[in-house]
């Protein structure tokens, strides 16, 4: 069985946005941190893995949302590296409060990538040994994400403090653009239920991208469509389910 790994955190007045809940690009984030202190303790941090010639890259997220952390409250963040396959690798993320109470579920799909190539390499079974994931055959999907028909759109230009250690744009950098494009009045009216998000190709510093968004109702619930567009590319798509915000 996966090892599990868990760290308290308590969460800051800069963590939150206007609502007075954590940002989905905090989220990520920490949730990614506590992924790479499990990997350091067991030997398999940054510096291991560049050895063979790889970088880790992130490629899908589903968050399941109960609520969001609010300002000042304790949580825990747990993560499990559960399965792998020959491509993919399939990490779990709970934030929970410290009565146990389930608030945010993400699943994350990793690969590896070459350094030299950029291209995606096989998963190396001596990298993920120490995790005691499950290796199966069968290749995870989050479900097809339709494309946008008529959106709205924004411009933005990828900046030297977008672009992490692994010289790409952090994958929470997307979920500034992809949220941002939805303007003040819609994000302190609703907060995000569901969130699927497909990584489909590194956007470089200094490119000129531009976030494209689709309001639509699905059976009276509020989801949103997102793109995030390179001239005639697709880089990133993502689709949000909503819920009203308590008045």
């Amino acid at each position: 069985m996966a090892k599990e790994f868990s760290r308290q955190h308590e969460v800051v007045y800069y963590e939150c946005d206007m609502n007075g809940n954590m940002t989905l690009p905090t989220v990520i984030s920490l949730a990614i941190q506590v992924s790479e202190t499990q990997s350091n303790e067991l030997n398999r941090g940054s510096e291991y893995i560049h050895q063979h010639g790889v970088t880790w890259i992130l490629t899908n997220y589903h968050l399941e949302i109960t609520r969001l952390p609010k300002v000042d409250e304790q949580i825990i963040v747990t993560t499990k590296a559960e399965e792998y396959n020959k491509y993919f690798c399939y990490r779990s993320f709970w934030i929970r409060t410290l009565s146990g109470e389930e608030l945010v579920h993400i699943q994350a799909v990793f690969g590896l990538m070459n350094i030299e190539t950029r291209k995606l390499s096989r998963v190396i079974d001596e990298i993920i040994a120490p995790f005691e994931s499950q290796k199966i055959t069968k290749i995870k999907r989050f479900g097809k994400l339709e494309k946008i028909v008529i959106g709205e759109s924004l411009p933005y230009r990828v900046r030297f403090f977008d672009i992490d250690s692994n010289l790409h744009v952090n994958n929470a950098v997307y979920f500034h653009w992809i949220l941002d494009v939805l303007g003040r009045d819609f994000l302190t009216s609703y907060v995000p239920k569901t969130i699927t998000i497909r990584y489909d190709k590194e956007v470089e510093y200094g490119n000129e991208i531009t976030s494209v968004v689709e309001k639509i109702n699905q059976d009276q619930v509020m989801c949103t469509r997102h793109a995030i567009m390179l001239h005639e590319e697709t880089c990133c798509e993502a689709l949000i389910e909503w819920k009203e915000l308590s008045k």
